[in-house]
């Protein structure tokens, strides 16, 4: 077993559930953030085995929080159950916030401040609004402020159609404002400097399907149904992936971002998508004198910043640090989630982290980082497949990875994130 000479104390993760992710728009749609979280709220602990009366804090991820639950995790927390002495935070991170909030719970574990922590991510990319235009506050002002029927009738007359013209709030919140890029032009970005081919791209992305279509058995193991519309329709399983998708059919779709010389497609990049995921973070003493199974432990946690046009390289920045901290190699690691944000961002991750160049001259290093064994790699397919519900893919990518380590009796394992507006996340994993 590899330690670190400056090893933090351990913080155990118990286990973990999550609903089933649903592309945008389909069976989750009408479903508030605050539910889905809720639901895997209650499906952890049930699964651990654990009162909610014993928790210390509960702290959930989340990018688009809701107009109307300001604080997304205590609402969340109340309906599960939780305890109103229980309190609870929500954490953003963009893409990383299921896992900061993961990571920020193991540190009130080993700074003493909690023995259990329910920690997860939630997001409904559903319900992202539709905003007006900012010009349309003044007449919409004007006619709330009127006194009279005749007054309001003349802000009324005000209103110009530009004034009723929707503005994509999803679209914009996938903008980073620093460099004015959307982020499917950040990963057209990394095709071009890492030559990344269009074919590469499509390649990456079937492997993706045809991986979560065959792990559908093992995905479930991590599920819990949902019940959704009045007449509570179960839902049991992911519906993203696509058992037959085919290169002739992800070759047929044109580029989305550069439409004249790109080659990220819809097919290539990850899945707009509704889901939550939970796991439960605990003192291991503490844990295993209550007679609790430990599904594994968080070695450690890293962050790092970069480049927000070349956001996608995140995981290797962090992956970096992370095996720096630790005193981790990355061939002693057994197996790798990388976030599917989109196929190019990986495979120019793969490629910087396995560059002597890119060594030198962004990591400090005198060799590279390392090659990750394909077979090591998203096993079970990733968000191209199984989608990319921003505020929880953190916490559902610790939970798979940690789900699959017991399966194959890994010992650690390491999940990433790459984060808009220039950042990365990784995690280390660990079974004994």
């Amino acid at each position: 077993m590899i330690r670190s000479a400056l090893e933090e104390p351990h913080a155990a993760i118990l286990g973990g559930a999550r609903t089933p992710l649903a592309k945008a728009g389909t069976s989750l749609q009408k479903v508030h953030v605050t539910d889905l979280a809720r639901a895997a709220m209650q499906e952890t602990l049930y699964r651990t085995d654990l009162p909610a009366s014993r928790l210390d804090e509960v702290m959930l991820g989340n990018v688009v929080m809701p107009f109307d639950a300001a604080n997304p995790a205590r609402v969340a927390a109340i309906w599960a159950g939780v305890p109103q002495a229980v309190p609870a935070l929500t954490v953003q991170r963009n893409c990383a916030s299921g896992m900061e909030a993961v990571a920020q719970a193991a540190n009130a574990v080993r700074g003493g401040e909690a023995r259990a922590v329910l920690a997860g991510g939630a997001e409904s990319m559903s319900q992202t609004p539709l905003l007006f235009p900012e010009e349309s506050a003044v007449p919409f002002t004007k006619m709330a402020r009127a006194k009279s029927t005749f007054k309001k009738m003349a802000a009324a007359a005000s209103f110009r159609p530009r004034h009723f013209k929707p503005i994509a709030s999803l679209e914009c919140g996938l903008t980073d404002p620093t460099v004015n890029m959307i982020m499917g032009k950040t990963a057209e970005l990394l095709a071009r400097e890492f030559g990344v081919s269009r074919e590469e791209q499509d390649a990456f992305a079937m492997k993706s399907h045809q991986k979560a279509a065959a792990a559908a058995d093992k995905l479930k193991e991590e599920i819990t149904p949902y019940y959704a519309g009045e007449k509570f329709e179960p839902v049991t399983a992911d519906n993203g992936p696509r058992a037959n998708q085919t290169m002739e059919a992800l070759a047929k779709l044109k580029p989305i971002f550069d439409r004249r010389d790109g080659t990220v497609t819809v097919g290539n990049s990850c899945q707009i998508t509704d889901g939550a995921a939970c796991v439960l973070v605990a003192d291991p003493a503490w844990a295993h004198a209550e007679g609790h199974e430990v599904l594994g432990h968080v070695r450690g946690y890293a962050v790092a910043g970069l480049d927000p046009a070349r956001m996608g390289l995140g995981p290797v920045f962090a992956i970096d640090r992370l095996l720096r901290k630790t005193g981790v190699e990355l061939s002693d690691v057994g197996l790798f989630e990388i976030n599917e944000a989109f196929a190019a961002q990986v495979l120019a991750c793969l490629k910087a982290m396995a560059s002597p160049a890119f060594a030198r001259q962004h990591l400090g290093r005198n060799e590279p980082l390392g090659e990750i064994d394909p077979d090591k790699l998203n096993v079970n397919g990733g968000a191209i497949a199984l989608g990319h519900p921003v505020g929880a893919t953190g916490a559902r990518i610790v939970l798979t990875l940690l789900m699959e380590m017991k399966r194959r009796n890994v010992e650690l394992g390491i999940a990433a994130l790459c984060v808009g507006g220039g950042q990365g996340a990784a995690i280390l994993l660990e079974r004994n």
